[in-house]
């Protein structure tokens, strides 16, 4: 009768224990955030304090559509059937996407709200949604692989930077450590023709600002950013194969970095010069001003 009491109260016991293991291992889990500002329709992805990735969204068609407020993840699904229209999920004409991270938002438990992909990728950026939160489906699986269910979503409209907004409305756990702000910059080395999302957005807004690129900025890696890449390829010596791998993407990196620099000191020296004559008495031109010239980009 002893032995049996022992036995089954070494039983509990472990039982207990491996509880305890399992809900310290829990609490110890990587702290994870998501910001979304309607303001500017982008996502904030954060890691332990840090921002790991930015992303171009699309909300509701008008401001009280997308709930503002503090929510959770509450169920992630793959390829989520539109029960709306009996759409069966994967199907391309399913405007859900392929994935769907569910939002306890106004009394609904991941059913109503979602952050998810879309079967419309031009409505990205745009106010298109009826209040969930659409992403190009390439970048939703991105997040989707990396968020963990119930991570904090913040949603609201504001002019301050996403780390303001952690900052002011006290969104980072307190053992996430110092707040540390990285800038995303982790462009994958396969953007190339048929790409798709911010990324490409960000090379084709680098390769206008350096002159390479009068196409537009619309997120579609076509014949035109393809045209550029190789243009830039060429004239900088490296492998003319259309194609945005480690050693490209470092050269518009370092040439951005360049280019704002120049930018900056040109503006200083017109700016110095401009006010120089002035105080003289004498106005001139922009071409009068000693071969200083005021470049415009």
């Amino acid at each position: 009768m002893f032995k049996r009491v022992f036995l089954f109260s070494l039983i509990i016991l472990c039982f207990l224990c491996s509880n305890f293991v399992q809900s310290f291992a829990e609490e110890k889990q990587v702290s994870q955030l998501i910001i979304i500002n309607k303001a500017i329709n982008r996502l904030a992805f954060y890691e332990n304090g840090k921002l790991v990735k930015e992303f171009k969204v699309a909300t509701g068609r008008s401001q009280d559509l997308t709930p503002e407020g503090k929510f959770k993840i509450v169920n992630k699904i793959v390829n989520r059937p539109y029960y709306k229209e009996n759409i069966p999920g994967g199907d391309p004409r399913n405007p859900l996407g392929n994935r769907w991270l569910g939002l306890n938002a106004r009394g609904t438990w991941g059913t109503t709200y979602a952050i998810h992909g879309n079967s419309n990728p031009a409505s990205i950026g745009t106010y298109a949604s009826s209040g969930c939160v659409r992403m190009y489906d390439e970048e939703v699986e991105w997040l989707f692989d990396h968020v963990q269910k119930n991570t904090t979503v913040f949603i609201t409209s504001s002019n301050k930077s996403f780390n303001d907004i952690a900052v002011a409305d006290q969104l980072f756990n307190d053992d996430s450590g110092s707040i540390v702000v990285t800038k995303p910059n982790d462009i994958p080395t396969s953007l190339k023709l048929g790409s798709v999302g911010s990324e490409v957005e960000w090379l084709q807004e680098t390769l206008t600002k350096l002159g390479y690129s009068r196409n537009g900025i619309d997120g579609y890696f076509a014949e035109g950013t393809d045209f550029a890449v190789r243009v830039f390829q060429q004239n900088h010596r490296l492998a003319v194969d259309g194609v945005v791998g480690a050693g490209t993407k470092q050269l518009l990196l370092d040439l951005l970095k360049e280019n704002k620099r120049d930018d900056a000191l040109s503006a200083y020296f017109f700016t110095f010069t401009l006010k120089k004559i002035n105080a003289n008495g004498v106005l001139r031109n922009d071409n009068d001003l000693n071969g200083v010239q005021r470049l415009t980009y």
